[in-house]
């Protein structure tokens, strides 16, 4: 198609295209921003934790004044929770993934080295730690029984010569180790060594802070009941029968505590990534209204050209035109205004995303996210103007003798339909300027 007549065209209508154009940019801009915000949204809620999600029971207690043998107490409800019907298996950590506050260390290499490889969250695990959450042992071995020990006991001898066992997530394994296994290997938390004895495949960090998102360690220190959090594991479906024993029987044991929290592990989830899903719906509304009324706007000027050009469109239709081709003149009209909205969006959206990284620190936008936008408003156009194009394809030809509001033709067009005729052109009729006055 010659696209000559459509610039011409859009020349003699400057200022509407140029809100056009301007509509689309706009929109492009925001869009592919808010596309890339949203996927980063998604990935952060996606992650795995690496724990058996959909099986675990959390509850946290703590005591009321001084206690004097917490330790002890811990032993016994542990023993408690494991005769739990339905349970298969008791723990407790310092910490879990996906919570509000995180306990972490440096690694190192050596013990003189002055910055850290990684910096590491430090998960500290009674026994039975693995086959309660969930951890799936890539490399290495799990705990064995002697190396556990009181973390009170370890924190006054710690740091000391003899290597503490530990169990690292494959992140932080293969950032400390590239290239060969872990396993067997020692690595320094200061100047206390640990011994490499495990791998897991993922073990999340509680907060992702830093974008430290699986750089993980499991020490074997058993905590007491005031500092950590009861881990039980059962089938998804008998979670919240156990979780009511699991308060009955800590209750029993002792009934002067308080309990501070006590729910599911997905529940945990659920309430650490609610802001992350509520800003995913706000920018999924934003790009859908941006899209909704970019789409008004071309709807209405692509109605409101064609009710101008009613009568430029009935010519075209009396001297052959078929529908296809007024069709066609108006989806590349569109086309040409939303490539040039298009390009000017791209260059905007790469500007807004560079203000938000140094303003927000956030990722450069891949450029694929460009493209994607591009297609969108480009499909957008193309459905939006295909109503009042086809309307406009549908004016007959007869709506050449006649302008928008029924007013008939400059008498030129009547003797131009009768030329073949020795009749001179007859004088304009200005009385019968209506078409009912016929």
């Amino acid at each position: 198609m010659d696209i000559r007549p459509i610039l011409s065209t859009l020349r003699r209508h400057k200022t509407a295209a140029s809100l056009i154009v301007l509509e689309v940019a706009l929109t492009c801009a925001i869009v592919c921003n808010a596309l890339f915000l949203v996927s980063q949204r998604i990935e952060k809620i996606s992650q795995p934790s690496g724990l058996a999600e959909k099986e675990l029971v959390v509850v946290r207690v703590s005591g009321i004044g001084k206690q004097t043998d917490a330790m002890a107490r811990t032993r016994e409800d542990l023993a408690s929770l494991r005769a739990i019907p339905g349970v298969t298996s008791v723990t407790r950590a310092s910490q879990l993934p996906f919570r509000t506050s995180s306990s972490n260390s440096g690694i190192s290499l050596t013990p003189e080295q002055e910055k850290p490889t990684i910096h590491s969250t430090m998960y500290l695990v009674n026994e039975n730690a693995l086959p309660t959450l969930g951890l799936n042992l890539v490399a290495g071995r799990d705990f064995q029984p002697g190396e556990f020990v009181d973390r009170e006991e370890a924190m006054k001898a710690f740091p000391n010569d003899k290597a503490v066992a530990g169990i690292f997530s494959k992140a932080a394994a293969d950032r400390l180790s590239p290239g060969t296994s872990a396993v067997g290997k020692t690595f320094y938390i200061g100047t206390q060594p640990v011994h490499v004895v495990g791998v897991v495949e993922h073990l999340a960090t509680p907060t992702g802070w830093d974008d430290n998102t699986d750089m993980s360690l499991l020490l074997p220190m058993r905590t007491t009941f005031t500092e950590g959090l009861y881990l039980l594991r059962t089938d998804p479906q008998r979670r919240q029968e156990v979780l009511t024993a699991a308060l009955a029987a800590l209750e029993r044991n002792d009934p002067n505590r308080l309990v501070r929290e006590k729910l599911t592990y997905e529940e945990q989830r659920d309430s650490y990534f609610k802001n992350d899903r509520a800003m995913v719906g706000l920018l999924i509304t934003v790009c859908v209204a941006l899209l909704v009324v970019t789409a008004l706007g071309i709807v209405g000027l692509a109605s409101f050209w064609v009710q101008q050009r009613s009568k430029q469109i009935g010519i075209r239709r009396a001297l052959g035109a078929t529908r296809g081709q007024i069709l066609r003149y108006f989806q590349t009209e569109n086309f040409l205004l939303a490539t040039v909205g298009i390009v000017l969006g791209m260059l905007a959206a790469y500007a807004i995303n560079l203000a938000l990284m140094n303003t927000y620190e956030l990722p450069r936008m891949p450029l694929v996210y460009l493209p994607v936008g591009a297609v969108l408003l480009w499909l957008l156009g193309q459905v939006a103007v295909f109503g009042p194009a086809r309307r406009a394809a549908a004016v007959p030809p007869a709506g050449a003798t006649r302008g928008s509001w029924g007013i008939p033709p400059p008498a030129w067009i009547i003797c131009w339909h009768d030329v073949r005729s020795a009749e001179p052109c007859p004088a304009p009729a200005f009385g019968r300027a209506r078409l009912g006055a016929n």
